[in-house]
């Protein structure tokens, strides 16, 4: 996505999911990829994260832990792109490890790249099932997260005054949809989120989607359908701007910066902006109560497969070091996978607790062993978005497009 990442303080910001996919090309000034030889204390990794120079906190954080392991660990870091492609490319020469976008995982997994962690002797025990599940496939484990994000629901406390709406009484969609009328009545702008026809798109529409009672598995059920209709009704009715078609999660936060809004959906990696102008978080209403869930974003630790099976040993060192507790969490701005990393963070800032309740209440993409199906479903759902907000279809209409075509393209 394109919000910037900097090294930041945990309690500072929760950075950008990885909502497209994270390329792993070779701009790395730290040494070029490949396979060192079997008896080589050389260790490759390569990350999606170009802007975290030698003096970042992540830098930093893999520095330790080649220091503690005792060996050397060389960084490829890549623009972001397509991971898939430049790993499934990179033809004997794969790193020792490789981070990726969750929904990534299943898809190289697929492709026969990636040690499952019976391969490499990791153990998972100690992860928050929820977040962990992103790489799961048949009851095998791909990968590990080296933390996670998710959506929040933001809003204006001034604005919500002014228009006379207790923020207590938006409970569920249409308690929000009647706090939205109260606003626009004032004079102020509604909500604002990403309905772009991309994955971002999709990302955005699923606490929606999830919250209504809806299943990835049938897009044109009456469930999908109510959730659609509400993002739809809400731009009919003006309530929601016409921009959410083309707005990126970063121009749809552009748009709530203004101050004239009273809602944005978006990522916890904006938690430091709201902070600085007083926004405050709800998580998204279910459709009739209770909390929906939202994704999680966040990149995996994965372990390429090796020639050299005698490597994974000190690679699943790399990983636990990078895992465990809330070292590569916080380095990178995210909450931690552990119960125990997640204290250390509430311990060190309190602010993060409605972060990691929500990250708690978060389901992943590919949930319900999707796997590599979860791309197709999410590109037939966000074209759906988009022909029922922009009017050329109805959402019943938009969905059972979607369905079908995903149908077919999953045959």
């Amino acid at each position: 996505m394109d919000t910037t990442r900097k090294a930041r303080t945990i309690g500072a910001v929760i950075i950008a999911v990885g909502v497209s996919a994270a390329a792993l090309t070779g701009c790395s000034s730290s040494g070029s990829a490949g396979t060192p030889s079997a008896d080589s204390t050389e260790y490759t990794l390569w990350d999606p994260y170009p802007d975290r120079d030698a003096s970042s906190t992540w830098a930093k954080a893999i520095d330790a832990c080649a220091s503690e392991i005792g060996i050397t660990i060389k960084r490829n870091a890549g623009n972001t792109g397509d991971t898939v492609k430049d790993l499934t490319t990179a033809a004997g020469n794969l790193p020792d490890i490789a981070m990726v976008d969750n929904p990534k995982v299943s898809t190289l997994a697929d492709a026969g790249l990636l040690t499952t962690t019976e391969d490499n002797g990791f153990d998972v025990s100690n992860i928050e099932e929820n977040i962990l599940s992103a790489g799961e496939i048949d009851g095998k484990y791909y990968g590990v997260p080296v933390g996670a994000n998710t959506l929040g629901l933001y809003y204006n406390p001034t604005i919500l005054e002014a228009a006379g709406v207790d923020i207590a009484a938006v409970t569920d969609a249409a308690s929000l949809t009647a706090a939205l009328e109260k606003v626009v009545a004032a004079g102020k702008k509604g909500i604002t989120f990403s309905a772009v026809g991309t994955e971002e798109g999709t990302f955005q529409f699923l606490p929606w989607f999830w919250g209504a009672g809806a299943d990835l598995t049938a897009l044109d059920s009456a469930e999908a359908e109510q959730a659609l209709a509400l993002w739809t009704d809400w731009v009919n009715k003006g309530l929601a701007p016409n921009s959410v078609l083309s707005n990126t999660q970063g121009t749809s936060w552009d748009e709530f910066m203004t101050g004239e809004y009273a809602f944005a959906e978006n990522g916890s990696w904006f938690k430091s902006a709201a902070d600085e102008a007083g926004y405050m978080s709800i998580q998204v209403p279910g459709f009739n109560g209770g909390v929906a869930p939202a994704p999680t974003g966040g990149e995996f630790i994965t372990i390429p497969i090796q020639k050299d099976t005698a490597r994974y040993e000190t690679s699943a060192k790399i990983v636990d070091c990078l895992s465990t507790g809330d070292t590569g969490a916080t380095a990178l701005g995210y909450v931690a996978p552990t119960a125990d990393g997640q204290a250390a963070q509430l311990a060190a800032d309190p602010t993060l607790e409605f972060w990691i309740n929500a990250v708690g209440d978060a389901k992943p993409r590919t949930a319900d062993n999707l796997g590599v199906s979860y791309g197709v479903i999410s590109e037939q759902l966000y074209t759906a978005i988009q022909n029922s907000l922009s009017g050329s279809a109805t959402p019943a209409d938009a969905l059972k497009e979607a369905q079908a075509a995903a149908d077919e393209k999953l045959q």
